[in-house]
């Protein structure tokens, strides 16, 4: 194949897009060879980026004309919810071809959501060493380090000279194809150290590799969830580290690249979770979108709900002064977006370990002074859109009091709520904004409609 084509950041997506319509438009006509040549030097990212702007029947008729020019590394940046369609509709033989070029990690990737039955379907077309390799990994929990690791690695006795660790470089077929640390091993395979491979270049052929400067190596249990190896590298600095096994024996390591995609994967999560979505759906059909969708939608009737309810219990006052239903969204609206603005940045840092139990209180007294601040400001200002607008002193100062109050409650409740949430072991991404929301909008109806009927109608 030859070298793969990439676009530049800034072009990339209005070039795939161009190129993506051409390619629609031959396979429409029957031009399939002309499609194939138009992607045939694309990079891996590029062309799955293509292939998910086609329809479902024009995914397979290009990736069936490409042939062997299919770079394999193309299945492991496709959506989920494209991928599986297409191995389905090529079938376990082209599947277990393609997995069988992938590095471990990028395999077991595509592996992973498949059911047993399709994995074992797969896995049979698989050469034995790498089956094996991938069933081991399979084995693995989800999102743990041993399904993140590759399991191709450089590990050397420590009695080693630099120069043998370099000869047995340049003689062995079948190392990885990129890595960055030679793990130094005792007898049992359990890791002592690691040298960069730019610190062996750079020493005499006669110095052994204990003799090095050894880096201190950061083990990764295999079990270990994937965000917190994401974190230790974000840390540490880590290019890369050593996966162990429970008996402390190397079995792999994870490189920086995997943890970008980590990294993003988690991220995209949270931004997702906030917004009461579990996973991407762009790709799948309506009615699994619906299904995904409808759960969350039922909690925030609820929510809802509650807030009518409170609405309910001053009807009467609402009934002899109108104004009030005028104002009312004003006051939940001005809290629902100050507790989303606190809830963001507490959700983020307890995602970086930046907010946790020790610093808990300090973080909830500076928000309380935030929230008493920008409360006392829109009050003031609160108050003059009142007075100006209905001419009401008393319903002005109401109006202001209400807002300062609830700002104070949307600052505090977007610390608390991810807090208590990530203690009791929840994810604070998943159920958060719909907490602070209907605290907001619970305080904010409740004080505004207590406060009239206290000082404008008794």
């Amino acid at each position: 194949m030859t070298e793969a084509r990439a676009f530049a950041s800034a072009e990339a997506a209005e070039a795939v897009d161009r190129l993506a319509r051409e390619v629609r438009t031959a396979l429409q006509e029957g031009r399939l060879g002309d499609a194939a040549r138009a992607v045939r030097d694309l990079h891996a990212a590029d062309l799955a980026h293509l292939i998910q702007l086609l329809e479902p029947e024009e995914r397979v008729a290009l990736v069936r004309e490409l042939g062997s020019a299919f770079d394999p590394d193309t299945l492991s940046h496709l959506e989920e919810a494209v991928r599986e369609p297409l191995l389905d509709a090529l079938g376990p033989e082209w599947a277990g071809h393609m997995v069988a070029e992938l590095e471990s990690d990028d395999a077991v990737e595509v592996l992973e959501e498949l059911s047993e039955e399709e994995q074992r379907e797969i896995l049979a077309h698989i050469p034995a060493p790498e089956r094996s390799a991938v069933e081991d990994q399979l084995r693995f929990p989800e999102d743990s380090a041993g399904r993140l690791m590759q399991r191709d690695f450089v590990a050397v006795p420590d009695y080693w000279l630099v120069g043998q660790t370099i000869d047995y470089l340049r003689a062995t077929p079948d190392l990885p194809d990129e890595f960055y640390d030679i793990f130094i091993v005792d007898p049992r395979m359990r890791p002592v150290g690691g040298v960069p491979v730019s610190r062996v270049l750079r020493s005499k052929r006669t110095v052994p590799m204990r003799e090095l400067k050894l880096k201190k190596l950061h083990l990764i249990p295999a079990t270990l969830d994937q965000e917190e190896v994401a974190f230790r590298f974000r840390r540490y600095g880590l290019v890369s580290a050593p996966v162990v096994d429970e008996a402390g024996r190397l079995i792999g390591t994870i490189t920086v690249d995997d943890v970008v995609d980590v990294i993003e994967e988690e991220a995209e999560e949270d931004i997702l979770r906030l917004a009461g979505v579990s996973e991407t759906d762009l790709f799948v059909p309506a009615g699994e979108t619906v299904r995904r969708r409808v759960p969350w939608l039922f909690v925030n009737l609820a929510t809802a709900i509650l807030a009518s309810v409170v609405i309910a219990l001053f009807e009467d006052t609402i009934a002899r002064l109108v104004a009030l239903a005028v104002l009312m969204p004003v006051v939940t609206s001005m809290g629902g977006n100050a507790g989303t603005q606190t809830l963001t940045v507490a959700v983020r840092a307890l995602a970086t370990r930046e907010l946790t139990w020790a610093n808990a209180g300090r973080v909830i007294v500076k928000e309380l002074w935030v929230g008493c601040l920008n409360g006392l400001l829109f009050l003031a200002v609160g108050a003059v859109i009142a007075l100006v607008w209905f001419g009401d002193l008393p319903l002005a100062l109401v109006f202001g009091l209400a807002m300062l109050v609830n700002l104070v409650a949307a600052a505090v409740s977007g610390v608390l709520v991810p807090l208590a949430l990530h203690r009791l072991g929840h994810d604070p991404a998943v159920a958060s904004t719909v907490f602070v929301t209907t605290v907001t909008d619970v305080v904010g109806f409740f004080c505004f409609l207590a406060l009239a009927q206290w000082l404008l109608l008794d």
